[in-house]
């Protein structure tokens, strides 16, 4: 890390604060504190390639990839040779959720969906948008933002699927009320429909047809204990076209009726 110009931590004498920016740099960009910085960084690479170098050694970060820099440690970043960096980027004061990750000197986690990737970088802009604005409140909008994206950083790094499988669940959540085609989900993420079917089971200990049923089981019988849904009502809603498929289901999941579950017995046990 010799041979670079030292840059100041921006926040000497500031105080803690959140702020960020947009940056697009040439591979002339670089940044070096051998001190570390009292704030943590967070990085989301849009497009081009970064480097971080740490007393753990060197990481790339590029397109799809969130990064998060450790408040205290050492470290230079900057553009790699011959690229540029398209990236956004967030200081902010240590939060709670710093707890659930890792105690890397910088963490580098792979984004693979599409939906997730649109996620982190609205969360980003939000918190860009909202630091500049400084309106009321604008301090506990950008601190519950960043809190979303540890929660899912931290999500990512303790699940760890094979990203084929990660990018099926997100498919399967989102779609979870229409037809479930396994042959079109798995064009969808690159596999055969026997490989998608042999390692969704292995990685999760489901079938695919077992993990959509239980969705849509948990989430009818969330409609029918707090919307006031029938057991029609809440079968048609999540998705079943027949009902004697979603009662069957349900008693397997739940050991009661769809209809013993929305009015339970005195005796009955009314927990989940």
């Amino acid at each position: 890390m010799s041979g670079f110009i030292r840059q100041p931590d921006v926040l000497e004498g500031t105080g803690a604060a959140i702020f960020g920016d947009h940056f697009e740099k040439d591979d002339t960009y670089r940044l070096h504190r051998p001190d570390g910085m009292r704030d943590w960084l967070l990085v989301y690479t849009l497009s081009g390639e970064g480097y971080f170098m740490t007393p753990g050694g060197k990481k790339g970060c590029g397109a799809g990839q969130l990064g998060l820099l450790r408040s205290g440690v050492p470290h230079e970043y900057g553009t790699v040779r011959g690229s540029w960096w398209n990236f956004l980027w967030i200081h902010y004061p240590g939060l709670p959720e710093n707890a659930y990750l890792p105690e890397d000197d910088i963490l580098i986690e792979t984004l693979s969906e599409e939906r997730i990737k649109d996620r982190i970088e609205r969360a980003f802009r939000n918190v860009l948008q909202d630091s500049r604005d400084r309106s009321v409140l604008w301090k506990p909008l950008c601190e519950n933002t960043i809190r979303e994206v540890l929660l899912l950083l931290a999500q990512r790094t303790k699940k760890r699927f094979d990203p084929r499988i990660e990018q099926t669940l997100g498919i399967l959540s989102s779609r979870m009320k229409e037809e479930i085609r396994v042959d079109l989900l798995a064009r969808e993420v690159g596999l055969s429909p026997s490989r998608l079917a042999h390692l969704f089971k292995a990685e999760t200990g489901r079938t695919i047809v077992q993990h959509v049923n239980q969705m849509r089981i948990r989430q009818a019988a969330l409609l029918m204990k707090h919307s006031g849904r029938l057991a029609v009502e809440a079968a048609i809603e999540v998705g079943f076209g027949n009902y004697n498929h979603f009662a069957d289901q349900f008693r397997k999941y739940y050991g009661v009726t769809p209809r013993e579950y929305r009015n339970p017995s005195p005796t009955m046990d009314k927990g989940f």
